[in-house]
């Protein structure tokens, strides 16, 4: 009982905010600036660009391993590096084809968390990571000159009604 009305204000709270975030978006189109909101279903194992409560990108993604999930809430970009260099426990890796964050970062506001690219597009599509989102390199770059500090970055760890209508529309 309890958890059954804990999920239920956890869909009132879910609501609430998608419900604020599309107020916001329809006042940004009547005033001309852009409200843009990255939306990951870890799942799903997709990304969507959602500018203006439209979507103008989607994108396959790796997702965090079982042994190191990603994350899921309510998040926003930091920062954005172009050929990042890799720190990790004592291990540098300078910008190239071996760097294992490929050729592009977006780091989120959960500190060591982002979106970036990858030496292993194989990966893409299954949950590989250890927790952060990963794309394609190509698929980064597109993404990097679209988003900006400050916007808005939602990673689902369960099916919405949102989502299934983000990623199972035939685009």
């Amino acid at each position: 009982m309890r958890a059954n009305r804990m999920m239920w204000m956890a869909a009132l709270v879910v609501a609430g905010t998608l419900a604020a975030t599309r107020a916001e978006a329809a006042d940004a189109v009547n005033s001309g600036a852009v409200v843009r909101r990255i939306v990951v279903s870890i799942p799903d194992r997709k990304l969507a660009v959602v500018e203006n409560d439209e979507v103008v990108q989607l994108f396959t993604v790796a997702v965090g391993a079982p042994i190191s999930p990603s994350p899921s809430g309510t998040f926003t970009i930091v920062n954005r590096v172009a050929n990042p260099t890799y720190y990790h426990s004592g291990t540098v890796i300078a910008p190239g084809p071996r760097n294992p964050i490929g050729t592009r970062w977006i780091g989120l506001s959960q500190k060591g968390y982002g979106i970036h690219g990858t030496d292993q597009p194989s990966s893409i599509g299954y949950a590989k990571s250890h927790g952060c989102i990963r794309l394609r390199n190509a698929d980064v770059e597109r993404l990097f000159e679209r988003v900006r500090p400050g916007d808005v970055v939602e990673l689902y760890a369960e099916r919405t009604s949102e989502t299934d209508q983000l990623f199972t529309t035939v685009r």
